[in-house]
């Protein structure tokens, strides 16, 4: 069964938050919410998931306020950041490109991003482009740091990178990513030239696990329908012939 591009980052993400029992998506993260709801309906154990664009998969009444009040608590295992610039050190860039305060490109600046990137214990950064103008070897503006001094409380952190080309590993201790797959298609010395921070590479780097025929036939069939109702406009790109039947 062929495997459209986004569905294969669907499926990979879904692999890193399957132990998960409380997964939040913020705004404008299609590919992370349906992750989140794949890892939810193949999950054994009790398995909640907040999505912010739905009404249906959000427990929260609030908005982003009890989102917030959650993760501070210790209620939230993994929530998904962006960024206009990521680095090797992840930190993420929202605001901006250019020196600032005279910036040549103004973004719509950082939100809660900060406060979740220091509480929530597994941040997973996510960005499709893999490229030397959003993989950078240091960010224009800090809009959250990846990492603190040892004096600074934080239980939170980076846990993975996912691009369009591969997904990284973050080791804190060292504050440096290691390269843990490529996506098929894709070689190891494509992600080095498209990457503009230097990370770490083993001697033999796995393939990206393609999705089964059963996992994509629950994805298409279980999961867009659910999806259009809160992400129309990708739904209908990425499973428009499926959803023809289903919607």
């Amino acid at each position: 069964m062929e495997c459209k591009p986004e569905e294969l980052l669907i499926s990979a993400i879904a692999d890193l938050i399957r132990q998960d029992r409380h997964v939040a998506v913020g705004a404008a993260s299609p590919i992370p919410g349906c992750a989140a709801l794949l890892a939810q309906a193949e999950a054994a154990h009790r398995f909640d998931v907040t999505v912010l664009h739905s009404r249906r998969d959000n427990h929260f009444t609030d908005g982003a306020r009890e989102l917030f009040d959650a993760a501070a608590q210790g209620r939230i295992d993994t929530f998904f950041l962006g960024g206009v610039q990521i680095d090797g050190q992840a930190n993420i860039n929202l605001v901006g490109i250019g020196d600032y305060p005279k910036l040549k490109k103004r973004f719509a600046g950082s939100f809660g991003s900060a406060l979740m990137y220091f509480v929530v214990p597994k941040v997973i950064l996510f960005r499709e482009e893999h490229s030397p103008r959003t993989l950078v070897e240091k960010v224009d503006f800090v809009s959250a740091p990846g990492t603190s001094s040892p004096d600074i409380y934080r239980p939170g952190g980076p846990h993975a990178l996912v691009t369009g080309k591969a997904i990284f590993d973050f080791d804190r201790a060292r504050r440096r990513f290691r390269l843990r797959s490529v996506h098929p298609g894709v070689t190891v010395a494509e992600v080095i030239d498209a990457t503009g921070f230097s990370f770490d590479c083993p001697a033999d780097v796995p393939v990206t696990n393609y999705p089964s025929a059963g996992r994509l036939e629950r994805l298409r069939k279980d999961i867009a329908p659910r999806v259009h109702k809160f992400y129309p406009q990708f739904a209908n790109t990425v499973f428009g012939e499926e959803l023809m039947t289903t919607v």
